[in-house]
This record gives structure tokens, sequence and C-alpha cells, in this order.
């Protein structure tokens, strides 16, 4: 399916991946007790950074990478019934695998 939403500059539309509702030993977790998701896949990517020099920066990560993200880093919004964030590229720690 296709998304509506076309990040801006160096910015990336990162949707996350949620934790598993049962944990070890069968124990539910409710939504209200659950952490935020430090893990997402990278749906779209913005148009570029532009450096001092006028030239384009390539993005580090691409579309389809898991990618670890901080807790609190980006702008959550809802898109059809599905959360996404959209956010710097900076904001991204790391990719995972």
């Amino acid at each position: 399916m296709a998304i509506n939403v076309r990040p801006l500059g160096d910015r990336v539309l990162v949707q996350p991946i949620e934790e598993k509702e049962t944990k070890k030993g069968g124990i539910i977790i409710p939504d209200t007790a659950k952490e935020k998701p430090q893990e997402g896949q990278v749906v779209a990517l913005g148009t570029g950074k532009v450096n001092e020099d006028g030239k384009k920066v390539e993005f580090t990560v691409k579309k389809g990478d898991k990618v670890l993200i901080s807790k609190y880093g980006g702008t959550e919004i809802k898109v059809d019934g599905e959360s996404y964030l959209i956010m710097r590229e900076d904001d991204i720690l790391g990719i995972i695998g």
C-alpha cells in the first residue's frame, strides 16, 4: 500500500515495530505499561540534506532498512490508522542487521 506522506529535507518516515503482546511466561503487558518502540522500518526518505557548499548529501539509510531509533525522537503521525514517525536522519541511532 502506498503512503501519501513524503518527508522533506533530511527527514525520514519510519514505521515503529511494536513489541509482541506476550512476554516469557505468558504475561500480557497492557498498552499503558508498554514502552515506546525503539526499532522501526524506514518507509520513505526526504529530498536530502544540502551541505554548506550547496551539494546534496546522500542518506545513510535506505527504504526498507530496520533501524534503531531514540525512544522519544521524531514526531508521531497517523496515516490510515497506522502510526509513523517523521524524524531527521540524525535521530536514527543505527541500522540493525
